[in-house]
């Protein structure tokens, strides 16, 4: 097995680089990518990463038909999410201008399925229950304040929506919050879930808040 998400990087090299014939051998593809300098371990895959499998697992289970990412970064969870689901439309939220154009990037090189939103995570401009599922991984702890995001996340799911978060310190200084089970669970009951399950996964919480 590649050590890449083959489809995704050439799409990423495709979309980076317009004057690549459509039609190029993914090897090839990929190997000009390097040589344009473009950094492909971006792509890198990550689904054997405790947390990812346990999401993938809940995911699989729910079947869902759509799905909103919110704050996808570096698609750490967005790249195994396509991977593992290969008809399922995904609609990526980011802020950041850098990450938005890799994502851009991927969608433009022939990942039509994968949907952008240019936006502020707490302030959605998206309808209400516009998606089965809402994944919310590793963002929380983000937020200075991280009700508003976990009601938006609820607002718009209409059945499920994941959420991870570190459950012990680190050295990341953009992380602000440091949640327990029992302050994860009323976040997200407090953000107008229904229910709320909680694992614990190798250092991280894993929370699965049922919207209705």
């Amino acid at each position: 097995m590649s050590e890449l998400y083959d489809e995704i990087a050439g799409a990423y090299v495709r979309g980076m680089c317009p004057d690549v014939a459509l039609d190029t051998d993914i090897s090839a593809l990929l190997q000009y990518g390097r040589e344009q300098g473009l950094k492909l371990h971006r792509f890198k895959r990550t689904a054997a990463l405790p947390r990812i499998r346990v999401v993938l697992g809940a995911l699989r289970s729910f079947a869902p038909t759509s799905l909103v990412d919110i704050g996808s970064g570096r698609g750490v969870f967005l790249w195994p999410l396509m991977d593992a689901f290969p008809a399922l439309a995904v609609t990526a939220v980011e802020r950041d201008e850098h990450r938005l154009q890799h994502l851009e990037a991927v969608q433009r090189g022939g990942i039509e399925r994968l949907h952008i939103v240019p936006a502020d995570a707490a302030k959605l401009p998206l309808t209400d229950n516009a998606f089965d599922v809402t994944t919310v991984l590793e963002v929380l702890e983000h937020q200075h304040d991280p009700l508003p995001l976990a009601r938006e996340a609820i607002r718009v799911a209409t059945r499920f929506v994941i959420a991870t978060v570190p459950s012990k310190e680190d050295d990341n200084p953009e992380h602000v919050q440091l949640f327990t089970s029992a302050s994860l669970s009323a976040l997200l009951m407090d953000a107008g879930a229904h229910s709320v399950k909680i694992d614990y996964v190798l250092n991280h919480i894993v929370a699965i808040a049922r919207v209705a």
